[in-house]
């Protein structure tokens, strides 16, 4: 007979209440059974948001959520090739041909310190160089090494490794970037593209 010390109730039966943690909203979930082999009829049933509790998170919250998670994936991914987000931001824009230090900030939508920071780390990679303008001195001209291509190259495709396909990929990604438009616009005011 179970003690009630030991999870018993005071007739002797196992009061089998279990709680969990659900990892993914943080949200405590209580399962009771009472009595042995007893349960709590399903309150669920119907509930179309009992399988995945995230489907009545607000659209806000889903998209922190998986930009955090893609974050994670995407980083791990590219230092596993040498690079980072940052770095590989630049190496796609510099796969167009040379830039400056401050288009290359403007393109990438970072302050020029920020910018400065990402070239430093490639350039000790060997995966950029940067050379005084000819016409103006004051102005950095950064290219791509041969390393700094070969890394692209290697690190192109990675996303189709990383990420599964989605269905409707391409409607996702019109959405995407028409809310990253609308938000631009409501910080920043209108961004060159």
């Amino acid at each position: 007979m179970a003690s009630e010390a030991n999870g018993g109730t005071p007739d002797g039966s196992v009061d089998a209440t279990r709680r969990s943690m659900s990892a993914a909203d943080g949200q405590q979930r209580v399962t009771v059974a009472v009595g042995r082999g007893s349960r709590e009829p399903d309150r669920t049933a119907g509930d179309p948001h009992a399988e995945n509790p995230m489907a009545s998170w607000p659209t806000g919250r889903l998209l922190s959520t998986a930009s955090r998670l893609v974050e994670h994936a995407w980083a791990e991914a590219l230092e596993s090739h040498g690079l980072t987000h940052a770095g590989l931001i630049v190496l796609h824009f510099l796969s167009g041909g040379p830039a400056s230090q401050i288009e290359l900030a403007r393109r990438a939508r970072v302050q020029t310190q920020t910018m400065s920071r990402t070239l430093d780390r490639l350039e000790r990679d060997g995966y950029i160089e940067r050379t005084a303008d000819a016409t103006d001195r004051r102005r950095h001209v950064v290219r791509l090494t041969p390393d700094g291509a070969e890394a692209f190259r290697n690190a192109h495709d990675l996303e189709a490794r990383v990420f599964p396909a989605l269905p409707q990929q391409d409607a996702l990604r019109a959405a995407l970037l028409e809310l990253i438009a609308a938000s631009e616009t409501r910080r920043w005011g209108v961004v060159d593209r």
